[in-house]
């Protein structure tokens, strides 16, 4: 990825880079939407299906392996089809996948169009981000590149509000609603009328320039670079974007090799990064909070409000994070999330320490109740403030440009892998060890996340990405005497 120039023109053009992204950034609110529509379905859809709890956690998690292949093929498929392109290919996944879900007969076509899912989700996951930062006027890279996040904590507070209206239509996910069908295969149905709208805004957008350039179409390069990203200087950046591309090579494993298990050290940051986020049990709540609920008291239709509300602070704190991660700083947020997640997790570990009873018939005795509710949320407060966008803007910032590619296609990929870890075994682990043992797990990955922020993770905050040398974190030193 490149700067789209130093020099711009007046701040007109920031609304056409704005609404260009915002189109590009519909992929990571179908990113949200597709990894969470399961959240309101799952229980029904497994006594539909009379799933078991190996078979309904593998239905829940099975996208996340797509996901990861998704994700690890998507940046060579824009370099060799092009953004916009890949786009489409996104969106018609998650309109067959939307579709398949919905009209699926039995578990083994299910789990097909899940993969699917998955797959357009990890395209999504990374060829809206690339795209944005190629169209992008560089003095508004940072918040025009937030909206990939914010965009998929809307995408999940929709569609989890979509399944709270869908079930209380029916009067709850199993039951009839139209056409003879059950409230759960509306709730994937719903899913195609986004992914229809993303396809229409890929054709309506321009081709990045880079790609372009890279096709040798210079002209039309040039027009993008002034109509949409303001440069003052077009065909003067249309000459730089081609040195660049010269001067690079292909990214390759010898970029990211290392002493370290035969890995550069920072590479393994990322990696161990990347699966923090996830083992601090993030997608516990956002894939099974409305089937938690009701495990602990909650009627179905409270249980879809309390996951709604859960949804709608994501989108508020990862609004915060966004306003204030260029003047905090990248690891000082961090810290502060770890340690309220650490607290958050903990407490609601205690409250599910005092479940009773077993099976579907199981509560929470109060105050302990109140207490779980809190806990979770003030989790969500504090992984959406900092985990949550953070842990995306620094596998895109803190490596080396020789490196930066395969690095992060590799973070990314170990993200998806560790989100299909905990999601798989989230729902067998409950009936093994019961929620106040995962709780008290989440929570001491927390406290093990803070440790790992103290000691290895760089501080990328206002370094210019050519300033990556490679480095982890190291203390300064203390004057003498």
């Amino acid at each position: 990825m490149v700067e789209t120039g130093s020099a711009t023109q007046p701040s007109s053009h920031h609304g056409k880079a704005v609404g260009i992204s915002i189109a590009a950034a519909v992929g990571g609110f179908l990113f949200g939407f597709d990894s969470s529509v399961i959240n309101g379905a799952v229980d029904a859809l497994s006594g539909h299906f009379h799933l078991g709890d190996f078979l309904s956690g593998f239905v829940v998690s099975i996208a996340l392996l797509g996901c990861a292949v998704g994700a690890w093929y998507a940046g060579r498929l824009a370099d060799g089809w092009g953004r916009r392109r890949v786009m489409l290919l996104g969106s018609a996944m998650f309109v067959v996948s939307s579709a398949g879900s919905a009209f699926a007969f039995s578990v083994p076509d299910l789990l097909l169009w899940r993969v699917i899912g998955g797959l357009g989700i990890g395209i999504a996951s990374v060829i809206a981000p690339a795209y944005i930062s190629e169209v992008a006027p560089a003095s508004g890279r940072g918040a025009l590149g937030s909206l990939q996040q914010l965009a998929i904590t809307i995408g999940q507070l929709v569609v989890l509000s979509s399944n709270k209206g869908l079930a209380g239509a029916a009067g709850g996910a199993a039951h009839d609603l139209w056409l003879g069908m059950p409230a759960w295969r509306w709730m994937f149905l719903v899913g195609v009328i986004p992914a229809a709208v993303y396809g229409v805004l890929a054709f309506l957008i321009p081709e990045s320039p880079r790609y372009l350039v890279l096709e040798g179409k210079d002209e039309k390069a040039a027009e993008v670079l002034g109509r949409v990203s303001g440069v003052a200087e077009p065909e003067a950046k249309v000459r730089e974007i081609r040195e660049t591309l010269r001067k690079e090579h292909k990214s390759s494993f010898r970029d990211i090799r290392g002493h370290r298990f035969g890995l550069h050290p920072l590479v393994w940051v990322g990696i161990i990064m990347a699966a923090f986020q996830q083992l601090v049990g993030i997608n516990a709540i956002f894939y099974y909070s409305t089937t938690l609920w009701k495990s602990v008291g909650f009627s179905e239709s409270n249980s879809f409000t309390t996951s709604v509300i859960t949804a709608g602070i994501n989108v508020v704190m990862t609004v915060v994070s966004m306003l204030f991660v260029d003047r905090v700083g990248r690891r000082r947020l961090l810290t502060i999330g770890s340690v309220g997640m650490f607290l958050a997790l903990t407490l609601t570990a205690i409250a599910f320490s005092q479940q009773r009873g077993s099976g579907s018939d199981v509560s929470l005795p109060d105050p302990y109740g109140p207490m779980a509710l809190v806990g979770a949320n003030a989790f969500v407060v504090f992984f959406a403030l900092s985990w949550g966008p953070i842990m995306w803007i620094m596998l895109a910032e803190m490596f080396p440009n020789r490196m930066r590619a395969m690095a992060l296609a590799i973070g990314t990929a170990s993200n998806w892998i560790f989100n299909f870890i905990v999601t798989f075994s989230f729902e067998p682990m409950t009936d093994r060890v019961g929620l106040s043992w995962l709780y008290g797990a989440f929570a001491f990955f927390a406290l093990a996340s803070f440790v790992f922020v103290r000691t290895k993770i760089p501080e990328t905050k206002q370094r210019e990405l050519e300033s990556m040398t490679g480095e982890t974190y190291r203390r300064p030193e203390r004057p003498a005497g």
